[in-house]
């Protein structure tokens, strides 16, 4: 499902930044990998080879999650001070970028506009930042249209041919925070299709988060299940087929 979203999602952007996607069909796969076609078919993409950048690029349209819990604190979001008086999954007075680090091991970090101009260069740092609000905004609007607020998301990004190019997932329940439009209103948590519902279940659990993760329930595994399903049929306009 998260593969075939972000196809969906690689061609409504093509035309903001290039991407590293060529294929989802197993036939246009090398012939080395054909025979394994069942475990490929709807679960893998033919991809350029990129270097990935060490960088998280977190967009937020509204006011959630950690984001909210830090503004409550500091009235700032990763650092960038926000007006007084915001609300709980209130729509932002502008769109901010807040990237993070790219952790191999243990949890991502956020950092400042700054830190990233120091990691990447300032010239591919300003690039990263434009491209993801632009992709963002280009999003939000689409799925507004079709009855679901985008809230936040993350992308990555890698260099092929010296071009900063949009790699990995792109705009899945994985990596955004999908709300539906009806029944959203600020000063409270919303209802979402993402993996959201399943934090909010961890939360409940008297665990300290550290490995190894406790069993989900069946019932909690279909109703993700269901979220997700939801999330694609409204973006996509099309049944998932698995």
């Amino acid at each position: 499902m998260l593969t075939g979203l972000s196809c969906f999602w690689f061609d409504l952007i093509k035309d903001i930044v290039p991407n590293h996607f060529i294929s989802s069909n197993v036939d246009d796969y090398p012939e080395v990998v054909r025979k394994y076609r069942n475990d490929l078919q709807g679960r893998s993409m033919l991809v350029v080879k990129s270097k990935p950048l060490p960088v998280e690029c977190i967009v937020r349209g509204y006011l959630s999650g950690s984001g909210w819990k830090e503004y409550k604190e500091n009235q700032s979001v990763c650092g960038i001070r926000l007006p007084a008086g915001l609300k709980e999954s209130q729509q932002l007075p502008q769109v901010i970028f807040t990237p993070s680090t790219k952790a191999e091991v243990g949890h991502d970090i956020n950092v400042s506009k700054d830190h990233i101009d120091k990691e990447v260069g300032k010239d591919i740092s300003d690039a990263l930042s434009d491209l993801s609000v632009a992709i963002y905004k280009k999003a939000r609007e689409y799925a507004a249209s079709r009855g679901i607020i985008i809230a936040d998301t993350k992308f990555e990004f890698g260099i092929h041919n010296n071009t900063v190019t949009l790699i990995d997932e792109v705009l899945t329940p994985d990596s955004s925070r999908f709300w539906p439009k009806e029944g959203y209103a600020p000063g409270r948590a919303q209802a979402s299709f993402d993996k959201q519902f399943v934090r909010d279940y961890l939360e409940t659990l008297d665990w300290n988060k550290t490995p190894p993760a406790p069993n989900l329930p069946e019932d909690i595994i279909r109703k993700t299940t269901e979220k997700y399903l939801e999330a694609f049929k409204t973006l996509t306009g099309k049944e998932f087929k698995s």
